[in-house]
């Protein structure tokens, strides 16, 4: 089954990353030289997804100047090989894929986030993709996940392994199954300590949501931090409908995190064909 539609939540403040996002969306921040609401997008486009919907705050129009602004080719000087290169960044959204902003007036949580895309959505199946969470896999883990959802009234949501100690920093799952990539969930637990946590395996920025996800989200009360906690709606849907976790294939690189999103530059600096050789072996000098 084909799902039209990604909610991208960005209207957090990035507190982690301040003075750096005291104007700049933390979205924007680049992976070398590309910004992490880019990679996000092009993931889902090249999942087939064709209704972006970003939820915004007041501090975050460049992200929309970035996907809508048209750079000048007609500038009288321009090289050739610029010109190429502006035309390519002109075209970052496909002209069959439509984007639509909806101001958050004030960051309550993930589920509060959501909601605010419910009047797009309307009754259709969808999915949603964190920034934060960068992935590098041969096959974009939105279009893994895409491939695997065949019942819009069921939900995947997207883990991986991680340390136990780790563990307060995800939502951790429950599941009846294992050593399969597809585990149904029985439970879900929003950062809990290492002992109570009842798997190896969180919870990764990556969802594809049902319809009736929207109707626990209205339904719950405030959560954890005072904000409306999307792992709490989950917790309610499981007991309605089979949700199921998906371990993908890909290395996930918290970009919400500084000591993560420094790795993720590292990383991506070192592929790059034009410079990545030279990268290496500059910080072989450096650590050697």
């Amino acid at each position: 089954m084909q799902i039209k539609k990604v909610v991208f939540p960005v209207a957090g403040h990035g507190s982690r990353f301040l003075p750096a996002t005291k104007a700049t969306p933390k979205e924007m921040l680049p992976i070398v030289d590309k910004p992490l609401i880019q990679y996000a997008v092009e993931e889902a486009i090249d999942a087939g997804f064709s209704e972006l919907i970003f939820v915004t705050g007041k501090t975050k129009r460049s992200i929309k100047e970035h996907f809508d602004a048209s750079l000048n080719l007609d500038i009288s000087n321009i090289t050739e090989p610029k010109k190429k290169l502006f035309d390519e960044m002109n075209h970052i959204i496909p002209e069959q894929v439509s984007c639509i902003y909806i101001n958050q007036e004030e960051p309550l949580g993930l589920g509060h986030a959501i909601l605010q895309a419910k009047p797009i959505i309307g009754d259709e199946p969808f999915a949603v993709v964190l920034a934060d969470d960068l992935i590098d896999s041969k096959k974009g883990v939105l279009k893994q996940m895409a491939e695997q959802y065949v019942d819009r009234n069921s939900s995947i949501i997207s883990v991986q392994k991680i340390d136990k100690k780790d563990s307060i920093l995800y939502g951790m799952i429950d599941t009846e199954d294992s050593n399969v990539n597809m585990r149904k969930l029985t439970g879900i637990v929003e950062k809990p300590s290492q002992e109570d946590s009842p798997s190896n395996f969180g919870v990764v920025g990556r969802y594809i949501f049902s319809n009736e996800i929207l109707s626990f989200l209205e339904t719950i009360s405030f959560g954890a931090g005072n904000e409306i906690q999307l792992t709490d709606a989950i917790k309610k849907i499981i007991a309605t409908q089979s949700v199921f976790a998906y371990e993908f294939e890909g290395t996930r690189y918290d970009c919400g995190d500084k000591l993560g999103y420094m790795k993720a530059n590292v990383e991506y600096a070192l592929k790059d064909k034009k410079f990545g050789r030279a990268f290496l072996a500059y910080l072989k000098e450096k650590v050697l």
